[in-house]
């Protein structure tokens, strides 16, 4: 593919030439320009239509996490957050996606202290002190939303509550990451960089992922690592950006359900997670 010359027309679509707009931020970000690029195997760039249902999605999404904001504290148990999710989501006309997602048996995934992802909601009531992940997807007419919150419950530790408010930054830091023709590799290497500044650790097993037609599409999005992995990000992607922070070492292991993901050395683990969208100028959270 043709590089541009200086006095093209910028790829942005702004009008003017190239050496006028942006041939100086890409000399110096490493952008790659759009005409070098080709979508990768697997990922969708999505239509009008289809972002709109999916905008839809996410919406409901986050107004079932802002319903469970008024209901969660100490004594509840995670099965009786599971019916409130479910109940809610099917109420608004929408499916949970975790539901019978690959066998997994409930409506959301509830995640506490330890649990790093994909915790079944049971018997386990919530009790002061501890922090806890509610991981929410939503189909609506046919479209996906995703989003996860930590929620702290009562007086948790200075340290829990540090965990917590880091786990957030990571996700804010690597979403200013996303914009056009920048490689996927800069979320995850901002991420892990902040993680570590403050002292913790990012899961490696587990990440982001593109979303909105089917519940997991491509991209896989890293949350550590290199920041040239030669994946360009380009409007119309769609894909979820979640770390996981452990509190100590980032390796997990797999409980016996199949699904219930714990850190590997018993320390606490947090993790909030928006959907966003590539667009022409950067990036507009789905999930807001």
């Amino acid at each position: 593919m043709r590089k541009l010359a200086r006095n093209d027309l910028c790829w942005c679509g702004s009008g003017k030439k190239y050496k006028k707009c942006h041939l100086d931020s890409d000399s110096v970000s490493g952008v790659v320009q759009k005409e070098q690029i080709h979508v990768p195997p697997g990922v969708i760039i999505k239509t009008e239509k289809q972002i709109d249902g999916i905008r839809k999605s996410c919406k409901l999404t986050k107004e079932i996490l802002d319903m469970v904001t008024g209901h969660i504290r100490a004594g509840i148990t995670t099965d009786s957050i599971n019916d409130l999710v479910h109940d809610y989501t099917i109420k608004h006309g929408a499916t949970p996606a975790p539901l019978n997602y690959n066998g997994f048996p409930k409506s959301v995934c509830v995640s506490n202290n330890n649990v790093i992802c994909h915790g079944i909601p049971d018997s386990t009531v919530l009790r002061d002190g501890d922090i806890v992940n509610v991981d929410v997807t939503t189909i609506l007419d046919g479209y996906f939303g995703d989003a996860g919150r930590m929620f702290i419950i009562g007086n948790a530790s200075e340290e829990a509550r540090r965990l917590v408010k880091v786990a957030r930054e990571c996700l804010y830091i690597g979403i200013e990451q996303v914009k056009p023709y920048h490689d996927i590799g800069e979320i995850g290497y901002a991420i892990e960089q902040h993680a570590v500044k403050n002292g913790f650790s990012v899961v490696r097993d587990y990440g982001g992922h593109g979303i909105g037609i089917k519940f997991h599409e491509e991209p896989h999005v890293h949350h550590y690592g290199s920041r040239k992995r030669g994946f360009i990000l380009q409007p119309g992607m769609v894909f979820t950006i979640e770390p996981m922070i452990n509190q100590g070492r980032y390796e997990t292991r797999l409980m016996a359900d199949s699904w219930t993901a714990v850190t590997i050395d018993g320390k606490l683990s947090a993790q909030w997670e928006h959907t966003v969208l590539v667009t022409e100028t950067g990036v507009e959270i789905l999930t807001a």
